[in-house]
């Protein structure tokens, strides 16, 4: 299942760094996640130091 990440995002760039699949990147407000390349690992939850990242 894929993750999205929530409105808590800081834009600190932990969870693109940590993307096995570079499914990460910076958005206009937040980073964002393509669902299409995500492989739904959890890499991303594992290191983000607000939760941002949460299964869809």
């Amino acid at each position: 299942m894929a993750y999205k990440i929530t409105d808590a995002c800081i834009s600190c760039g932990a969870c693109a760094e940590n993307c096995p699949v570079a499914a990460i990147s910076q958005g206009d407000t937040q980073y964002v996640i393509d669902a299409d390349t995500c492989i739904g690992c959890g890499a991303c939850a594992s290191v983000c130091p607000v939760g941002a990242p949460v299964e869809e």
